[in-house]
């Protein structure tokens, strides 16, 4: 059985044109592919921790990590994705599984 993901995306903007492009038609082809914007979010503060701040936090849960893949693999999007690329910098992207408590972090 797939089980949800979350996408955190963590990123500054470099070209206000290039991600506009992007951000116009990614939250209907996100929900295409079975995913959603839970979270949106711009940096206030950095209380502890040792990575360099970024302007930009999304939180994205995914159906399942095969519907996250075909969004990133969807040959109909192959225009879509390098006004992301080339909109940000100092991007991070990393997945992580969904959980309904810590009890699985601890087995």
């Amino acid at each position: 059985m797939s089980t949800p993901v979350y996408a955190l995306n963590l990123f500054n903007i470099s070209s206000k044109e290039e991600y506009l492009a992007y951000a116009k038609r990614s939250v209907k082809e996100v929900n295409n592919h079975r995913g959603r914007v839970m979270a949106l979010g711009k940096y206030r503060e950095s209380i502890t921790g040792d990575m360099t701040p970024r302007q930009v936090f999304i939180l994205v849960e995914w159906a399942s990590k095969e519907a996250f893949d075909s969004y990133c693999n969807d040959p109909g999007l192959a225009d879509l994705h390098p006004h992301r690329e080339n909109g940000t910098q100092d991007y991070i992207w990393q997945l992580f599984d969904k959980i309904e408590d810590l009890r699985p972090i601890f087995n």
